[in-house]
């Protein structure tokens, strides 16, 4: 097998993984095909806005929730936008411990608002990570002459 060949396989691996594990779902695919020679970086560049906002509203999120009072609405409305967010990009883990999160915000449960915005924390964390290391398969298979193969 290849260098080019070798990469491609383990970039498929990779995204089968994060598909099958629930990291991703059908929507990462749908935006990976609006990706073209005319914007190569797309997903990317999207993926990077992700996690940029992503820091503020998880900051956001842990500020509301450390006040004496806590303010259960903006909690929710940030957890809301959290998870639009998440969804947008096909980040299926995410997105439903935020409908998990926003069940406690209903409930007005901190201790159950707590724990879910460190539940958010970690998968963010672990999905940022698998997405670095799909990118920089991407780069790598790209670099040694190949092309990115199609999610199915």
């Amino acid at each position: 097998m290849d260098a080019v060949a070798h990469l491609q396989k383990q970039w498929f691996d990779c995204i089968q993984h994060m598909l099958q594990e629930g990291f991703l779902n059908d929507q990462f695919a749908e935006l990976k095909k609006l990706q073209d020679e005319n914007n190569p970086d797309f997903v990317v560049e999207v993926v990077s806005l992700f996690f940029e906002d992503s820091q503020k509203l998880l900051s956001n999120m842990a500020r509301a929730l450390e006040q004496n009072v806590v303010d259960f609405k903006q909690v929710d409305a940030y957890v809301h936008q959290f998870k639009g967010s998440s969804a947008s990009i096909g980040a299926m883990r995410l997105k439903d411990v935020c409908v998990s999160f926003r069940n406690y915000c209903e409930a007005q449960n901190l201790e159950g608002c707590l724990r879910c915005l460190q539940q958010v924390q970690q998968e963010c964390s672990v999905l940022k990570n698998k997405l670095e290391r799909l990118f920089m398969l991407e780069q790598q298979i790209v670099a040694a002459g190949g092309s990115i193969p199609a999610i199915h």
